[in-house]
């Protein structure tokens, strides 16, 4: 398959805490887009089950909003990431800060054994962000300061990951198309 052919697997993912070897995924978002037209292709949202709820990071909980009772119905990892791979199978994975959510998934493909079908090649929101607006007076390049200055919705609280998805996509459309 082509490189340019290859959808991007724009994905989000909370979290307990920011160290893929002591926490876990809780909930894993992703918007996957044409290449070329940036049109959605498809979409996930779903929340995973955690396997050690103590070693949590409150504050992370706080941000992410977990609770018990929304997690109920929570998928295992083993079931959440195999969607997760048949969407994105040849897809280029795409994040605002792309090394925390790819340490973390890669992190849950080698846990789980399941086969990693992405292409090996990242794209970082931030990183296009720094390359085209670095001299536009923007003083910090999360997702929140660039949506802003680009006039996308801000995310919902608390934090959920298809949100946060949805709303790397729109900043990478903004930034592409300018």
């Amino acid at each position: 398959m082509e490189m340019t052919d290859r959808p991007l697997a724009i994905t989000d993912c909370e979290m307990t805490g920011l160290d893929p070897r002591r926490h876990e995924i809780i909930e894993i978002g992703l918007v996957l887009a044409h290449p070329r037209t940036l049109d959605i292709i498809d979409t996930l949202d779903v929340k995973v089950k955690p396997e050690h709820i103590e070693t949590a990071d409150p504050d992370a909980l706080k941000i992410n909003g977990y609770n018990e009772g929304d997690w109920k119905d929570a998928l295992t990892l083993q079931v959440a990431l195999a969607q997760y791979a048949t969407k994105t199978a040849n897809g280029i994975f795409t994040a605002q800060n792309v090394s925390s959510d790819w340490s973390f998934i890669d992190a849950a493909f080698e846990k789980t054994q399941l086969w990693n079908r992405l292409d090996y090649h990242r794209i970082d929101t931030f990183a296009i962000a720094w390359a085209k607006l670095r001299h536009s007076g923007l003083k910090e390049f999360n997702l929140v300061s660039i949506a802003e200055f680009l006039g996308v919705p801000k995310e919902p609280l608390p934090h959920r990951a298809i949100n946060g998805a949805m709303c790397a996509y729109e900043i990478y459309k903004k930034l592409m198309l300018q």
